[in-house]
């Protein structure tokens, strides 16, 4: 049985409808920004040519087209739309959660096949920056990981293609692995991201539940279901690492809440995967530290949990350090790196606040009002007594891990994509939201107006 933080408390309720307007104000904010983004952006890439993005702020260009995947992308919007909300409060839990990961799979397969399988699915690993170009320097892998320092700067022999500089090696070793079980190519590639990639959703819904109450979580799941995020999981290795990194969290969240050993060590064992993952996502740490505040009470009553939790952090690094790997000096290599390329040009003035608007994007104006009432509340709040308290505080953990990203002026541009892990726990701030249904709707009219207007690319 589910134990609960401390004293059971009343079941949330969804959010009073007193500040409609300070939605729609919040909301229209969103909108201007992005505007200004696009403006400004376009201003400055026509003018001096240092943005390197083709459709500012996003890494896209502008491509009008329907696809295989229309019909399906517009039926999946309108069911979770209609329905939803509804089957949302009435499914039993164990039946929601599937139901979810197959919806938001579907979600993500039909728009990624706007752009027909090969553009949108099996082509996305395959390009000169993608993973997929280097399976065969990995013939010798732990050869691979003692050299891979020696690759990463521009001005090295044989240098690694963007993507797997800038990340640590479990990155492309995923992809390896797959090779060599048999399923290699764009194809496998793509579809593992996709599926893999859903289950995020999965993730979230488990640790708002957990942390908060299960209304709550009911209220978020259609919102985290259908988001504009989509558009990037399918397909991006990012969408692969988010999934990695909530079920991190959502492990933990389980194990200060029930008191669980196992998953305790579980959730060390995927936080250290993550951050061999990506660099950035060492901030998941944020989250990760808002979840223990929440769960504080379980760890006070049994703190052998930490025993776990660090000992599974500590597999992942070992493994990579013993192999030969610095992570250190890797980072150290990719920040150089960094600014030897595109970054290194493009304007910190214009990507540290056209940086948000990507997120507005990728989480929605459902997001952006949900957030609006995440924070007044949280300020108004003195304690955490509530499980609408609870959830503000893990949402606003979320937006803090990614305002740090933001600042450290190593995301400019690409955050449609890259801060994919962040944005997954954004979307949890609808469930505060009244009327769900004309959110839901404007969040699924974003997806398909990006998808089928733009052609994005990484």
């Amino acid at each position: 049985m589910r134990t609960p933080l401390r004293t059971p408390l009343p079941t949330a309720r969804p959010a009073p409808s007193r500040a409609p307007r300070r939605d729609l104000y919040a909301a229209g904010a969103a909108v201007l920004l992005v505007t200004a983004a696009v403006l400004v952006g376009r201003h400055i890439q026509d003018s001096r040519h240092t943005l390197f993005v083709n459709w500012p702020p996003l890494l896209a260009s502008w491509d009008p087209h329907l696809g295989p995947g229309t019909p399906a992308a517009v039926l999946v919007a309108i069911t979770v739309v209609a329905y939803g909300p509804a089957l949302a409060v009435r499914l039993p839990w164990r039946t929601l959660l599937p139901v979810a990961w197959a919806t938001a799979t579907a979600w993500a397969f039909s728009l990624a096949l706007v752009d027909g399988w090969q553009r949108g699915i099996a082509g996305r690993l395959t390009t000169r920056h993608e993973y997929l170009q280097v399976i065969d320097r990995f013939h010798d892998i732990p050869g691979t990981l003692r050299d891979f320092t020696h690759h990463i700067l521009l001005n090295s022999p044989d240098h690694w293609p963007a993507h797997v500089a800038g990340h640590p090696p479990a990155a492309p070793l995923t992809f390896v692995l797959l090779d060599r079980i048999g399923l290699g190519g764009g194809g496998w590639a793509g579809v593992w991201c996709v599926t893999v990639g859903a289950t995020a959703c999965v993730a979230v819904l488990v640790a708002v539940r957990a942390l908060t109450d299960e209304t709550l979580a009911r209220r978020a799941a259609p919102f985290l279901v259908l988001a504009p995020a989509a558009v990037w999981m399918g397909t991006s290795a990012d969408g692969y690492f988010a999934a990695v990194a909530a079920w991190a969290v959502a492990l933990l969240a389980l194990a200060v809440t029930r008191r669980s050993l196992w998953a305790a060590g579980g959730s060390g064992l995927l936080l250290g995967l993550t951050c061999y993952l990506s660099y950035g996502l060492t901030l998941v740490a944020v989250i990760a530290a808002a979840v223990l505040l929440l769960g504080r009470d379980g760890v006070r009553r049994r703190p052998v949990l930490l025993v776990p939790l660090l000992a599974g952090l500590a597999v992942v690094p070992t493994a990579f350090t013993l192999a030969g790997f610095d992570w250190w000096e890797a980072y150290r290599l990719l920040v150089t790196r960094y600014y030897q390329g595109a970054g290194g040009v493009r304007p910190y003035g214009y990507w540290v606040w056209a940086n948000l608007a990507c997120t507005v994007l990728i989480t929605g104006l459902a997001t952006v009002a949900g957030l609006r009432r995440s924070v007044s509340g949280l300020l108004v709040r003195n304690r955490l007594g509530t499980a609408e308290a609870r959830l503000a505080l893990l949402v606003c953990a979320a937006l803090l891990a990614l305002l740090v990203a933001d600042a450290s002026g190593m995301s400019k541009a690409e955050t449609e994509r890259i801060w994919l892990p962040f944005a997954a726990w954004l979307l949890p701030a609808c469930a505060f939201l009244p009327r769900p249904r004309a959110w839901l709707t404007a969040q699924a009219v974003l997806a398909l107006l990006l998808n089928h207007l733009l052609l994005t690319g990484w």
